[in-house]
């Protein structure tokens, strides 16, 4: 661990936190007057509480957002006003970096000392998508018919759904408010019921920076009741989600009702591929940042590594070791290196994973535990658990954890990695460890996934787009990309002279 001064930091108030939803920028409760409550992962506690937004909230932010969008102050904006405003909330961000981050490790229990350098950031997004909102333009078409002009242009949808999930809400989230708004839509998020937190602190930083009324609002609420209704409603344009390939297939369906445009963030079960070549040192590290960091919460885990056969025992015997020494602690102090999982479901569901793992004949060489030590023992962790000897056909090699939990797979040849590499129903991502860069070429071209590193692991940056082959996703998130996700283009003719002689003569 690096050497660094002991810091933890606290909750900035005591006792629990009231929230209120925000919709046509006011602060509200729900219809129904109800709450629900946010549990600290790491205490098992209360510590925060949101209203219980359903169909009819969702609804009013809809209209509020769709108002925005045909008639309101945000219809007249140009791109140049656009991205004032992004630039102003990036800014923002960067000073409010640390209260986000606190929110966001009350809430899910990842670690102060990522969520910091993840808010720290954000304000990226904001500065990059602001630089493209005055750059979304069409193109002139040579067109071979005589006195005509086409041109095209690009245009926003309307109102954007966003359904964001608990992992990383602020940075998922900003993945589509960004390019969404860069390009002139409106917007309504609903958080996971897990985290609403992170999300009302940002709608305090969206009021402040001057959004117009219903540019942005947030509903806190239920996936079954609020988010169902958010993908179904007939007034939406475009879902944007990120979360299980399972709710994935029903936002599909709802949204086909009217004909929205979907852009799905999926599921993986990523594979970190180690050839005989590789800097083993490093390659350990990559796998330690690929899984355990985060507790493996996250949609590109690396959970499943491929190590070539002659280097297995070696590599096995230096992952082991080193994850022996991850510090398990409260997530908000600076020395811990890994926290809790999000919520008690969560925490069921890798336990019983982990039980699968051992009847199905892995060997589990490390971990595969709640620890009960007076420090953890309220909290939802769950010890970085590794499994050696597992088949590709092994369900924990097949179905997303999305935990601290790795299957070591044995591998002999390039052709033999690639095989189990892509034989999964998912694809997001993939990592290749060698010295070989002919090799290296070879792999990220043949790996059925969106995302490869090459000798690293799970980098992101908003410049670089981001999205899944098969049940991983639809569309790209990021990048230049992700202005083309947010609007839609339209041709236009124009007559410079000719006649119509004949109007039932097309070409």
């Amino acid at each position: 661990m690096d050497t660094m001064t002991k810091t933890v930091y606290q909750l900035p108030f005591t006792g629990i936190k009231q929230y209120k939803m925000f919709i046509n920028n006011e602060w509200v409760d729900s219809a129904s007057s109800q709450t629900f409550d946010s549990v600290n992962p790491f205490t098992g506690e209360v510590w925060a509480q949101a209203p219980l937004g359903d169909k009819e909230d969702i609804d009013r932010a809809v209209q509020a957002a769709k108002a925005a969008f045909e008639t309101g102050e945000w219809s007249r904006y140009t791109g140049a006003q656009r991205a004032a405003l992004l630039r102003k909330l990036g800014d923002l961000i960067g000073e409010h970096a640390e209260e986000l981050a606190i929110s966001e490790v009350a809430d899910n229990g990842k670690l102060i000392r990522e969520m910091l350098g993840q808010m720290k950031s954000l304000p990226g997004w904001c500065y990059y998508f602001a630089g493209l909102a005055d750059k979304v333009h069409g193109e002139s078409i040579p067109i071979d018919i005589p006195n005509m002009i086409n041109y095209t242009v690009r245009e926003p949808l309307g109102v954007v759904g966003a359904i964001v999930p608990w992992n990383s809400p602020l940075l998922l989230t900003l993945f589509k408010l960004c390019p969404a708004l860069a390009a002139g839509n409106t917007m309504v998020i609903k958080p996971s019921e897990v985290t609403p937190a992170s999300l009302l602190e940002l709608a305090v930083l969206i009021e402040k920076a001057g959004f117009p009324p219903g540019v942005v609002n947030i509903v806190t609420g239920y996936g079954q009741t609020a988010g169902d209704a958010l993908s179904k409603h007939p007034d939406v344009r475009k879902v944007a989600f990120t979360g299980s390939s399972a709710t994935g297939k029903l936002i599909i369906k709802n949204s086909a009702e009217q004909f929205a445009r979907v852009s799905l963030e999926l599921g993986g079960k990523s594979p970190n591929i180690i050839f005989d070549d590789a800097d083993l040192s490093n390659a350990v590290n990559g796998v330690l940042a690929g899984i355990f960091a985060a507790s493996g919460q996250t949609c590109m885990a690396g959970s499943r590594v491929l190590v070539h056969d002659s280097i297995y025992d070696e590599f096995v015997e230096r992952l082991v070791e080193r994850t022996s020494r991850i510090k398990l602690g409260n997530p908000l102090d600076m020395e811990s290196e890994m926290g809790t999982v999000a919520f008690e479901g969560q925490h069921e569901k890798v336990l019983r994973y982990i039980r699968i793992g051992q009847e199905e004949g892995a060997t589990l060489l490390y971990g595969g535990k709640r620890p009960m030590t007076p420090e953890l023992k309220n909290g939802f962790f769950v010890e970085p658990t590794i499994f050696g000897d597992v088949r590709n056909d092994m369900r924990i090699a097949q179905e997303e954890i999305f935990g601290p939990v790795v299957c070591l797979i044995r591998f002999r040849d390039e052709e033999e990695a690639l095989q189990i590499a892509n034989d999964t129903q998912f694809g997001l991502a993939a990592a290749v460890w060698t010295k070989d860069v002919q090799r290296a070429h070879r792999m990220a071209g043949k790996i059925n996934a969106g995302t490869v590193w090459i000798n690293n692991y799970r980098k992101v940056s908003y410049a670089s787009p981001f999205g899944g082959y098969k049940a991983s996703g639809i569309g790209r998130e990021n990048g230049i990309q992700a202005m083309h996700e947010y609007t839609q283009v339209k041709s236009v003719w124009v007559d410079t002279g000719s006649v119509i002689t004949d109007p039932f003569k097309i070409l």
